[in-house]
């Protein structure tokens, strides 16, 4: 009977002991994972050339203030520089944030896709409804959460002018506006022109193409399936072997197959037995004969192309220098 009441002891002692590991272990994850808030910046610390002792109780820094420290921070509020953040509020900021840089990810990624990738003579041929939906909506995502962001960290007008972190928000909120502009530019204005082109070369069947022009005549969406070979641009809609605008799911309509004639298993004589319907303009030619709108599209491509980039330098400098 002894024996049976000291091992009920015993469970009853670990069991104690498991309940207070666990306790501890909870303990510590809050303190990990949901540190006290804390504002402090080396910012502040230069503007005073005082270690952080100087403003905190804590010589390392954060918690609770010295009387300087307080004088010190009601300062900064006067002046709109400082602004703390209920726990709800810093949750909100954070989905926010996070919603914003997704959103930039997207947006930059599709831009240097299509820009890098497929080259800007891919949306030159007219631009593709899928990006530029993905552009529209990603522009306005951004401006939104940009603008709340701006809102919850900068109080003042003053913060955004005389700040090295409002100066570098005003400089990447400017490369922001310059994008939105070319956007509207694009879409608005030379994006029609380019559509117009594109509808005046379907409708013509005998015409002198471009590699960029000779692209839309692949054999999708009820177009014809041409192909380009030593200069002379071929109709191959009549065949049964390029259906859909593919020959043996290796070649594909719209494009130049001089070199991919090399390698196949037949003569050129298969292919001048089509029916010619034009000429394929070399680059030389393209590049002179290039209209206006076309010129400005390809600008602002490689404008946009480097804006990203600077946009990106701005953000490192404004986080890591």
């Amino acid at each position: 009977m002894i024996q049976i009441i000291d091992l009920k002891a015993s469970g009853f002692y670990n069991s104690k002991q498991c309940m207070k590991r666990l306790y501890n272990v909870f303990i510590l994850s809050l303190i990990i994972f949901h540190p006290a808030v804390s504002i402090a910046t080396v910012e502040y610390a230069r503007q005073t050339d005082r270690a952080c002792s100087f403003c905190h109780i804590d010589p390392a820094g954060g918690g609770p203030l010295t009387k300087e420290g307080r004088v010190f921070s009601e300062d900064l509020r006067i002046k709109g520089l400082y602004r703390p953040l209920t726990t709800t509020q810093h949750i909100i900021r954070l989905i926010i944030g996070y919603l914003h840089t997704m959103t930039a990810i997207i947006w930059f990624g599709a831009i240097l896709y299509v820009h890098i990738l497929l080259k800007p003579a891919y949306a030159a041929r007219g631009l593709p409804r899928g990006e530029l939906m993905v552009g529209w909506i990603s522009i306005i995502v951004m401006a939104v959460t940009g603008t709340l962001l701006t809102i919850a960290r900068v109080p003042s007008f003053y913060m955004l002018t005389h700040t090295r972190f409002g100066i570098l928000l005003m400089i990447k909120i400017s490369l922001f506006l310059v994008m939105v502009m070319s956007a509207a530019i694009v879409t608005f204005i030379i994006g029609p022109k380019l559509r117009q082109r594109r509808q005046e070369a379907l409708q013509t069947h005998k015409q002198d193409l471009t590699l960029d022009e000779l692209a839309q005549f692949n054999g999708k969406e009820g177009r014809p399936s041409y192909i380009a070979y030593k200069g002379k641009i071929f109709d191959v809609s009549g065949s049964r072997l390029w259906k859909g605008g593919s020959h043996m799911r290796k070649h594909l309509a719209g494009f130049d197959l001089t070199d991919a004639m090399k390698t196949a298993p037949h003569g050129d004589e298969k292919i001048v037995a089509f029916p010619e319907v034009g000429k394929l303009i070399q680059r030389h030619e393209t590049l002179k004969k290039r209209p206006l709108h076309e010129r400005v599209f390809y600008l602002l491509a490689y404008m946009n192309l480097v804006l990203i980039f600077l946009i990106v330098f701005v953000i490192s400098l404004w986080r890591w220098w």
